[in-house]
Protein backbone atom coordinates (compact mmCIF):
# COMPACT_ATOMS: atom_id res chain seq x y z
CA UNK A 1 0.00 0.00 0.00
CA UNK A 2 1.23 3.62 -0.82
CA UNK A 3 1.38 6.28 1.31
CA UNK A 4 -0.98 8.22 -0.64
CA UNK A 5 -3.15 4.89 -0.32
CA UNK A 6 -2.97 4.60 3.67
CA UNK A 7 -3.70 8.66 3.79
CA UNK A 8 -6.62 7.82 1.74
CA UNK A 9 -7.90 4.86 3.71
CA UNK A 10 -7.49 6.45 7.42
CA UNK A 11 -9.43 9.58 6.21
CA UNK A 12 -11.83 7.83 4.97
CA UNK A 13 -12.43 6.11 8.50
CA UNK A 14 -12.12 9.60 10.05
CA UNK A 15 -15.30 10.89 7.97
CA UNK A 16 -12.78 13.21 6.07
CA UNK A 17 -11.94 13.53 2.68
CA UNK A 18 -8.41 14.27 1.28
CA UNK A 19 -9.06 18.03 0.54
CA UNK A 20 -10.30 18.49 3.66
CA UNK A 21 -7.16 16.10 5.64
CA UNK A 22 -5.11 18.24 3.51
CA UNK A 23 -6.33 21.83 4.92
CA UNK A 24 -6.63 20.65 8.04
CA UNK A 25 -2.62 19.71 7.40
CA UNK A 26 -1.59 23.38 7.07
CA UNK A 27 -1.46 22.33 2.88
CA UNK A 28 -2.30 22.67 -0.12
CA UNK A 29 -6.05 21.43 -1.19
CA UNK A 30 -4.69 19.48 -3.95
CA UNK A 31 -1.25 18.74 -2.07
CA UNK A 32 -2.15 14.95 -1.66
CA UNK A 33 -3.68 14.36 -4.38
CA UNK A 34 -0.13 14.86 -6.06
CA UNK A 35 1.14 11.77 -3.62
CA UNK A 36 -0.94 9.32 -6.17
CA UNK A 37 1.63 10.74 -9.01
CA UNK A 38 4.56 9.89 -7.83
CA UNK A 39 5.51 13.15 -5.50
CA UNK A 40 7.01 11.80 -2.51
CA UNK A 41 5.75 14.11 0.96
CA UNK A 42 8.55 16.14 2.43
CA UNK A 43 8.93 15.16 6.06
CA UNK A 44 6.71 18.17 7.41
CA UNK A 45 4.35 17.51 5.02
CA UNK A 46 3.85 14.04 6.58
CA UNK A 47 4.07 14.82 10.03
CA UNK A 48 1.26 17.21 9.72
CA UNK A 49 -0.92 14.88 8.10
CA UNK A 50 -0.25 12.20 10.58
CA UNK A 51 -0.88 14.67 13.39
CA UNK A 52 -4.58 15.88 11.50
CA UNK A 53 -5.57 12.02 11.34
CA UNK A 54 -4.08 10.97 14.44
CA UNK A 55 -1.81 7.95 13.33
CA UNK A 56 2.01 8.21 13.46
CA UNK A 57 4.26 9.21 10.68
CA UNK A 58 5.78 5.44 10.18
CA UNK A 59 2.39 4.09 9.50
CA UNK A 60 2.06 6.58 6.59
CA UNK A 61 5.66 5.81 5.01
CA UNK A 62 4.76 1.77 5.20
CA UNK A 63 7.50 1.28 7.80
CA UNK A 64 4.95 0.28 10.72
CA UNK A 65 1.11 -1.64 10.57
CA UNK A 66 0.18 0.59 13.81
CA UNK A 67 -1.79 3.08 13.07
CA UNK A 68 -1.85 4.71 16.88
CA UNK A 69 0.09 7.62 17.01
CA UNK A 70 3.60 6.89 19.24
CA UNK A 71 3.29 10.27 20.79
CA UNK A 72 0.35 10.88 23.39
CA UNK A 73 -1.01 14.57 23.56
CA UNK A 74 -2.23 15.74 27.11
CA UNK A 75 -4.54 18.35 26.24
CA UNK A 76 -6.82 20.70 29.00
CA UNK A 77 -10.25 20.16 27.55
CA UNK A 78 -10.96 23.44 29.68
CA UNK A 79 -9.01 25.42 27.59
CA UNK A 80 -11.12 27.69 25.25
CA UNK A 81 -8.18 27.39 22.97
CA UNK A 82 -7.85 23.61 23.07
CA UNK A 83 -9.73 22.21 19.28
CA UNK A 84 -12.05 18.92 20.58
CA UNK A 85 -12.65 16.77 17.73
CA UNK A 86 -13.66 13.33 17.76
CA UNK A 87 -12.96 10.70 15.35
CA UNK A 88 -11.12 13.30 13.00
CA UNK A 89 -14.53 15.72 13.18
CA UNK A 90 -14.15 18.86 15.18
CA UNK A 91 -17.20 19.11 17.90
CA UNK A 92 -19.42 21.60 17.41
CA UNK A 93 -19.16 24.59 20.68
CA UNK A 94 -22.97 23.94 21.84
CA UNK A 95 -21.51 20.00 22.34
CA UNK A 96 -17.66 21.53 23.43
CA UNK A 97 -19.52 23.28 26.32
CA UNK A 98 -21.63 20.17 27.39
CA UNK A 99 -18.11 18.05 27.87
CA UNK A 100 -16.54 20.96 29.43
CA UNK A 101 -19.06 20.97 31.92
CA UNK A 102 -19.36 17.42 32.68
CA UNK A 103 -15.51 17.84 33.05
CA UNK A 104 -15.92 20.38 35.66
CA UNK A 105 -18.38 17.89 37.30
CA UNK A 106 -15.96 15.20 37.58
CA UNK A 107 -13.16 17.56 39.16
CA UNK A 108 -15.36 18.56 41.85
CA UNK A 109 -16.07 15.31 42.82
CA UNK A 110 -12.78 14.45 42.90
CA UNK A 111 -12.23 17.66 45.21
CA UNK A 112 -14.65 16.41 47.36
CA UNK A 113 -13.15 13.26 47.84
CA UNK A 114 -9.94 14.21 47.97
CA UNK A 115 -11.65 16.75 51.25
Amino acid sequence: MTTFERIKKVSKTRGMNLKQVAIASGLSENAIYRYNQGVEPSGPAIKAIADTLSVSTEYLLGIDEDTSSSQKKKVDILDDETVLAFDGMEIEESEKEKLRDYARYIISLREKENK
